[in-house]
């Protein structure tokens, strides 16, 4: 079941939810570091704007994008307290095309929300921002761990990009990192309330296919 936007709208408004950890997630620093990642990026799912915030100050033309309007709002601040000129926009995930066209989409812990149905036409949603060639970065919680949030298989991503749109070129194992918020997270992971704590996850890079080209005979 796909989890509704005014889920996140609401712990962005009452708090600090245990995936803003007040720094980008580790993996997303070592793709940019081996240059995974090509602007002109769009920062899907922005959330706080962590990422946004990290390609903007390395000088890329990036986008941060999340359908919660307190995230936009929590991410326009941090990136004003960081002296980094950022841009960020209230959008939706399932209609994307306005937002313009973009060598990579980054995905952290925006795909996991979704449920099968959704997460097909998640990634159907997005050949309207890719450009061909470029490519969808998609880090999300593993159900290889502890039950932190919600998590996918490995199977669920692939599932979801098996077209003719785009070619799955990777799927490894990763870390996220979340921050312990409550009793049964501190439990499920043995980590103190307040701490920080590094969770299976799911890394896939994933490229848009160029269209079919067709030929003619006179």
């Amino acid at each position: 079941m796909t989890t509704p936007p005014s889920t996140f709208d609401e712990a962005y408004r009452t708090g600090e939810p245990p995936w803003v950890i007040g720094a980008p997630q580790p993996a997303v620093v070592d793709l940019e570091r081996t240059g995974a990642v090509v602007g002109p990026v769009l920062d899907l799912g922005c959330g706080a704007g962590e990422h946004t915030i990290l390609l903007a100050r390395l000088g890329y033309e990036v986008l941060g994008a999340d359908a919660s309007p307190a995230a936009v709002e929590l991410a326009r601040a941090r990136a004003r307290a960081a002296g980094v000129d950022a841009s960020f926009v209230v959008a939706d995930a399932f209609d994307p095309a306005g937002l313009g066209r973009f060598a990579t989409v980054l995905d952290s812990a925006l795909f996991h929300v979704f449920g099968a149905e959704d997460r097909a036409r998640y990634a159907a949603a997005l050949t309207d921002v890719v450009e061909p060639g470029g490519r969808v970065v998609v880090l999300a919680l593993s159900t290889r761990g502890p039950g932190f949030g919600p998590q996918i298989d490995d199977d669920d991503l692939t599932a979801a990009f098996r077209t003719p749109d785009w070619h799955v070129e990777e799927v490894s194992t990763s870390t996220y990192r979340g921050r312990v918020t409550h009793a049964g997270q501190e439990a499920s992971t043995g980590v103190a309330l307040g701490e920080l704590v590094d969770l299976p996850a799911v890394l896939a890079r994933v490229r848009r296919q160029a269209p079919a080209q067709t030929s003619s005979r006179s």
